[in-house]
């Protein structure tokens, strides 16, 4: 994927085989076009920061704070490579609709099993009394809206995520949680 932000979008498939050091045949073997390339790549970003934000998050019990992880973990995984965001926005663009439906159903996949436990669990601390109610499902709609938001402003404007997230955590957040006694 670097060798195609490097390059650019336009690259041919010769071109790219000669940067990556292969020949043509055979990236067109294990690559038929540079979507496929993408979608790998894409792929394999969001394993790992999946792999990144569970891990966060499972530092902390309540789902309030399980939350407030998850925002606070994916940008610090995308801070310092924003570039990345800007390509797959572009290469994403330019793969046609059936290909980029694929392509976001991916991505969507891989942290839908993550929204369905998280909704439980803050069904469960309503019900325990930990937590204020609330519409599981919208509240983390709009975390993940303020997540990929963020993304694109930090990209456009160089924008500083702390501000933002103390905001989301004393104004939306916290007022949500009920303090154990």
């Amino acid at each position: 994927m670097d060798v195609l932000r490097l390059e650019g979008l336009e690259c041919s498939m010769t071109a790219l085989a000669e940067a990556l050091g292969l020949k043509r045949p055979t990236l067109l073997y294990y690559f038929p076009d540079k979507a496929s390339i993408v979608e790998l790549a894409l792929e394999s970003t969001l394993a790992e920061q999946v792999q990144f934000v569970v891990g966060e998050m499972a530092k902390h019990r309540h789902p309030i704070d399980r939350l407030y992880a998850q925002v606070r973990s994916v940008h610090a995984f995308h801070r310092g490579r924003e570039e990345r965001i800007i390509f797959m926005i572009q290469a994403l663009a330019t793969a046609g609709k059936d290909r980029t439906d694929q392509i976001l159903k991916i991505g969507n996949q891989a942290f839908e099993m993550h929204r369905i436990g998280l909704a439980a669990e803050i069904r469960y601390a309503v019900s325990q009394g930990t937590m204020h109610p609330c519409d599981p499902e919208a509240l983390i709609q709009l975390v993940r809206s303020v997540v990929d938001g963020v993304l694109i402003q930090r990209v456009m404007t160089d924008c500083e995520f702390e501000p933002i997230h103390e905001f989301l955590w004393s104004h939306v957040l916290s007022p949500l949680k009920i303090d154990e006694i």
